[in-house]
């Protein structure tokens, strides 16, 4: 699950309606009306709203605030559970006896049912469940799925654990949909950026969290049965499940607040705003179709790498197993602050290529340091944090410049989509050149995968420039030709 968070995408901003609009006035008014009314019968109203608390009013910061905590742990539980595996793939692989190729499938089953709900997780939102009940559905299916990966340890069936991540994989992605939809619909204009930003930053949190406490949390069952066998997984597992139920509990929160909300003040409901049109496919420009190659690459040898990390820097490293998960982490933790500060960088400063052609270049700079030197790992896992900030920020906005508006809810989808497909491919591939090569090939197989990605970055880079593209414009230049094509659409 990565952006995914681990994988972002983009939404189109939309701001609540103020309270005081001309289309609610009447409505509320009439309200008031019942509202004296009952007060004159003995009814128990509430009162109008201007007499409520700030923290119960939903036009005040308090209130703001709560429901941004909400969705901020929206997605905490998921993105902890996610990466449940990479934490604990000594103990997986010991309790269940299975090899690294089988080990890596617990990541690929997660993928697989995004390939295809990447283009209807939207559609769902908008036009069968709303948001509300959306949210809880998917938060439920999270929930679902980590307790039956739990109890196929828990039963020492590993086909079980498979089908729990998969139904796991169903409601994550979809759950990360809703999370910035809630976002669109409460928050707007300059606030819409920060959101989403502390939003990215609770999700590395989470899994920060997962890589540091759950091989622990692992320990102290284990002394308390006073063995290691696949019961200590599962139970560790279903402790872990926990931040699932958490999460769960914000999404029924949220939703009644968010109903109360659209009482109040005649808001409507959030919807994502995407439009997938799978036709629109045949329109796409060689340059989309190159930053879709730069994604699938460049993300193939980040994320398995960390699903394998903990191992790897315990067996070549020889660190202990908490110094390894800590390492291992530093690239979740480093992209916790980091996002927001890059995404203002970026928005400032422009040269989307250049900055996606930097963080590639410092990817590929990691993974060959820590392919053929013994030089100190937190180095180049510092420069692959860094990186992989940097490379979200700059990369998935760029779609939007190539694409028109009309097409992004598919272009989106389609990136998510062959992203999936790329995590689920190389999870397996990557275990399985782990079981046969040993941890050099596997890192010189990364290597390989961030140099295609180098390749399209420098394509890329030349067909925009051929073809008088905007990708690498300044933001002053970009900004200036904007408010010239303002005015002569004006005229």
């Amino acid at each position: 699950m990565q952006c995914h968070p681990r994988r972002p995408g983009g939404q189109a901003a939309a701001g609540i309606q103020l309270p005081l609009a001309d289309r609610c006035r009447g409505h509320r008014q009439q309200r008031a009306e019942a509202e004296e009314e009952e007060e004159e019968d003995g009814g128990g109203s509430a009162g109008p709203l201007r007499a409520l608390p700030a923290v119960c009013d939903p036009r005040r910061l308090p209130h703001r605030f709560l429901v941004l905590a909400l969705m901020c742990f929206l997605g905490f539980g998921s993105y902890f559970c996610y990466d449940n595996p990479a934490a604990l793939q000594t103990q997986v692989q010991r309790d269940m006896k299975v090899n690294t190729a089988q080990f890596m499938a617990l990541y690929a089953w997660c993928s697989w049912p995004n390939v295809v709900l990447c283009f209807f997780g939207g559609f769902l939102i908008d036009r069968v469940f709303g948001i509300r009940l959306g949210t809880i559905i998917f938060s439920i299916f999270v929930c679902v799925g980590q307790v039956i990966f739990a109890l196929g340890a828990l039963l020492n069936t590993f086909w079980l654990m498979n089908m729990g991540r998969f139904i796991f994989g169903i409601g994550g992605e979809s759950l990360a949909v809703a999370q910035n939809t809630y976002a669109v619909s409460w928050f707007k204009g300059k606030e819409l950026n920060l959101v989403f930003g502390l939003q990215l930053s609770m999700a590395r949190i989470g899994s920060t969290v997962n890589m540091n406490i759950m091989g622990w949390i692992y320990s102290r069952v284990q002394d308390l049965l006073g063995y290691t066998s696949p019961s200590t997984l599962g139970l560790t597992l279903m402790i872990g499940g926990i931040t699932c139920l958490f999460s769960l509990t914000c999404a029924l929160i949220l939703a009644y607040l968010d109903k109360r909300a659209e009482k109040l003040l005649c808001k409507e409901q959030g919807k994502t705003g995407e439009v997938i049109k799978l036709t629109d496919v045949k329109d796409f420009s060689f340059s989309l179709w190159l930053i879709f190659v730069i994604c699938v690459c460049y993300y193939a040898a980040v994320f398995p790498f960390i699903g394998l990390g903990k191992v790897f820097f315990i067996e070549k490293f020889r660190f202990s197993s908490q110094e390894a998960s800590a390492i291992n982490s530093i690239v979740y933790i480093i992209s916790a602050p980091m996002s927001p500060v890059f995404g203002l960088l970026v928005d400032k400063l422009g040269k989307n290529i250049i900055w996606v052609l930097c963080a590639v270049i410092t990817t590929l700079a990691s993974h060959i340091m820590l392919a053929f030197t013994f030089w100190n790992p937190w180095i180049a896992m510092c420069l692959l944090g860094l990186a992989y900030s940097l490379l979200a920020c700059a990369l998935w906005p760029m779609v939007a410049f190539v694409v028109p508006e009309h097409q992004l809810g598919t272009a989106y989808g389609f990136m998510q989509s062959i992203q999936n497909l790329g995590l689920a491919i190389i999870a397996i591939a990557a275990g399985m050149i782990l079981d046969t090569r040993g941890y050099l090939f596997l890192e010189v197989f990364f290597s390989a995968c961030v140099c295609l990605s180098l390749i399209a970055v420098v394509m890329l880079y030349f067909v925009n420039h051929l073809t008088g593209g905007d990708l690498n414009w300044s933001a002053k230049k970009r900004e200036k030709l904007q408010k010239v094509a303002a005015t002569e659409k004006e005229i």
